[in-house]
């Protein structure tokens, strides 16, 4: 009989080697629903963008483990008490963090399923999975929802310094190129201590809390929110959208059975049920791309122009400005739209569209940064720090877009 050797090694290119710490967790990698990850895109269509930007919701989830496992050693290190139970609580719920994403990540959440985001669903997964293996992720699951009585370990799940985040700024600015998010994270956890069961960051590690900041501010309008990415997310959305529409109007489109059904059926929190979070789970980018590529050939205008424009990536074009979207030259474009082609308000509304987005990288009123100072005074961030625009960096900033096409489609 062959068994499977479970210290398996992976070559990461942001860490080196990440080693899997046990026997449970290399069970949960192998499980079909991690192994999904593969197939899930962790930053959407930003390729669009940045070329290099194709790596994986896989990638992600074994860095984020990794860090869990750096970050265990130095409390540890440092006189915190975490048991080999809570250890695997920590790594598991890191692990599985994002097991819910959908197809391209954020594109499903606001398509096709409703009033459901990727954690419940990715809670779903964890529940699932927990009578699949007999009960071993009840302290993860615990964890993960931020109900476990040591609060420090639910803000290295989810806080605004957390393992998740101290990953994906890192691994996205390597695979899109952008250095100004380039964060020293192994230096960020170095400088982790717990003082009343909360998260601190001693105080000689300010000026990476603040690099960490300006990093974030400059990942999102420089990748996560830049004009054409969210434009093509968009057209993303609607293609989806669209697709649900005219099936619910009785009209046949080719598939795969897992997308059919979610097009087919309205699928909220309520109905989100262990059946459908099993067809959930044979959804991917596959899907869709295979989809839109015979889409783009349907008789209708809409579908097969949005799936054209993300295909061929000749999409919409999209203006940003500082003030809100002027509702007469949006209604000057549709009407262009509707008398160049003959279409309806409903159709044309697919096509000139407006929305706005917002970046705050520190949110100081929710799960603070907290630095611990030599003399044992416990401050916000942005109360310590001698960055003049850490203060700035907290306040919301709001820009307004509108997409329209371009002179021919």
């Amino acid at each position: 009989m062959k068994s499977n050797n479970k210290l398996k090694i992976f070559n990461d290119p942001i860490y080196g080697f990440i080693t899997i710490p046990n026997s449970s967790i290399f069970d949960l990698i192998q499980h079909k629903y991690f192994q999904r990850l593969r197939r899930i895109s962790q930053m959407g269509l930003s390729y669009l963008v940045y070329p290099g930007a194709h790596h994986t919701r896989f990638h992600h989830a074994l860095g984020s483990m990794h860090l869990m496992q750096k970050a265990i050693n130095v409390l540890r290190f440092k006189g915190v008490t975490i048991s080999s139970d809570e250890e695997n609580g920590l790594l598991i719920a890191i692990l599985l963090h994002d097991i819910g994403h959908g197809p391209f990540s954020h594109a499903m959440e606001h398509s096709i399923v409703n009033d459901i985001s990727h954690e419940e669903i990715s809670l779903r997964f964890m529940e699932e999975l927990n009578e699949e293996f007999n009960g071993s992720l009840t302290l993860a699951i615990s964890i993960f929802r931020g109900e476990y009585e040591r609060k420090f370990m639910c803000q290295l799940i989810s806080s605004q310094l957390d393992m998740d985040r101290a990953d994906y700024l890192k691994r996205d600015s390597f695979y899109t190129g952008v250095a100004e998010g380039n964060i020293n994270s192994e230096r960020l956890i170095t400088m982790l201590n717990v003082i009343d069961d909360m998260l601190v960051v001693e105080e000689k590690g300010i000026y990476s809390v603040e690099k960490f900041l300006v990093a974030r501010r400059f990942m999102y309008w420089q990748v996560y929110l830049h004009k054409t990415g969210v434009v093509a997310e968009q057209l993303l959305t609607r293609t989806l959208k669209r697709a649900k529409e005219l099936v619910q109007l009785g009209e046949s489109l080719k598939c795969s059975d897992s997308l059919l059904f979610f097009l087919n059926y309205e699928i909220n929190k309520n109905s989100f049920k262990s059946e459908t979070l099993n067809v959930f789970s044979k959804l991917d980018d596959y899907d869709i791309v295979a989809a839109m590529k015979d889409w783009q050939y349907h008789d209708d205008f809409v579908l097969k122009n949005l799936c054209e424009m993300i295909i061929n990536r000749d999409l919409l074009k999209i203006k940003v400005k500082n003030k809100p979207i002027k509702m007469s030259e949006l209604a000057r474009h549709a009407n262009a739209l509707m008398d160049r082609y003959d279409v309806s308000k409903i159709e044309a509304d697919y096509f000139v569209f407006h929305g706005e987005i917002t970046n705050q990288a520190y949110h100081s009123k929710k799960h603070h940064i907290n630095i611990l100072l030599k003399s044992g005074k416990i401050k916000d961030i942005a109360k310590v720090s001698d960055q003049l625009n850490l203060k700035a960096l907290s306040k919301p900033v709001t820009k307004y877009y509108m997409c329209y096409p371009k002179k021919k489609m």
